[in-house]
């Protein structure tokens, strides 16, 4: 295969295309190593040895560093090494191997995100941020399920009442006319809307009288 493209990335990599097509991403000592160089042949033992051995090797020390520092679901770890421009084959191999050791784990995720703020967040808000990480909706019931069945107990209405409160809001407050009273109640009704809770929650949380028993 002839290589047909070298595109500095940075200062210290390279894009690199083979026959006219995007190959992967190597430093500078790895081209020297390697003999690439633009219109010259690269052996298939060398490719194979990119392809086999350096790539992986890097691949996976990305994808155990990303892990030090924070949890990640497979689908956001995916993407980290999508940036990073691996190829499709190389990102796969890294996913397996950390899945291996058990260091990414979208249930286990889930669970503990679930468990952290099951008493701060509403369901629907606790669902959206899990699916914006990759994690599928049946993955997130799951977890919900595990959490009931170990004790964890998710009552918004309580957790609505309770945002009311820091507000401020009073449901038996009175006001200067009835415009003034459809301002603050709209006002509160999105500030829960936005946190995630029905309407249902709202209305009653709004409605209850026992605020500030």
């Amino acid at each position: 295969m002839v290589v047909t493209g070298v595109q500095p990335l940075d200062k210290k990599r390279s894009r690199v295309w083979l026959d006219g097509e995007f190959a992967f991403v190597l430093y500078k000592g790895e081209l020297r190593t390697f003999k690439i160089e633009e219109g010259k042949e690269l052996t298939a033992e060398n490719y194979n040895e990119i392809m086999e051995a350096v790539l992986p090797k890097r691949a996976k020390l990305r994808a155990m560093n990303l892990l030090k520092s924070r949890t990640y679901s497979v689908n956001q770890l995916k993407n980290k090494l999508a940036d990073g421009e691996y190829p499709e084959e190389i990102i796969k191999e890294a996913l397996d191997y950390v899945a291996s050791y058990g260091y990414t784990d979208d249930s286990r995720l889930s669970e503990e995100y679930v468990r952290i703020h099951i008493k701060d967040k509403s369901r629907q808000r606790i669902v959206q941020d899990l699916m914006r990480k990759g994690i599928s909706k049946e993955v997130i019931n799951a977890a919900f399920d595990r959490c009931e069945e170990y004790g964890f107990e998710h009552n918004e209405l309580e957790m609505a009442k309770k945002l009311l409160v820091k507000k401020g809001f009073n449901p038996d407050a009175e006001y200067e006319n009835s415009e003034e009273r459809a301002k603050i109640m709209a006002k509160n009704y999105a500030f829960l809307a936005r946190k995630g809770f029905s309407s249902s929650i709202i209305r009653s949380a709004m409605n209850a009288h026992d605020l500030f028993d």
